[in-house]
């Protein structure tokens, strides 16, 4: 088995949403995430917060950040365990960010 790591962009806005659909997507998030760790496939994951800090260059600029566009920060991770990236992605399809219109970014952990 290899680590891939799911990168989670957009989805939700959980600033805006009412607290039914923050209920809703709560419950698909958590039995997506059982249903992982009882196939083993789980490692580990969070919510991040927007609230960043950037640092660039050689002289280590640092500036708040990050500045992008709210579906293309990354809002969260996800660790698995997965044969290879084919079964990575297939793990990934049952993602509830794609509810919706999130995005996953699968990335193989360098070993």
């Amino acid at each position: 088995m290899k680590e891939y790591v799911l990168l989670f962009r957009g989805g939700l806005d959980f600033q805006n949403a009412s607290a039914e659909q923050l209920q809703k997507a709560m419950e698909k998030w958590k039995n997506w995430i059982d249903e992982l760790a009882k196939a083993g496939k789980f490692s580990s994951g969070q919510r991040l917060n927007k609230n960043a800090m950037v640092m660039t260059g050689t002289n280590r600029q640092l500036s708040d950040g990050p500045y992008a566009e709210g579906k293309e920060i990354v809002g969260g991770f996800v660790a698995i365990k997965a044969v290879d990236i084919d079964n990575a992605v297939e793990i990934a399809n049952g993602c509830p960010i794609f509810d919706h219109n999130g995005i996953v970014e699968v990335r193989e952990v360098a070993s």
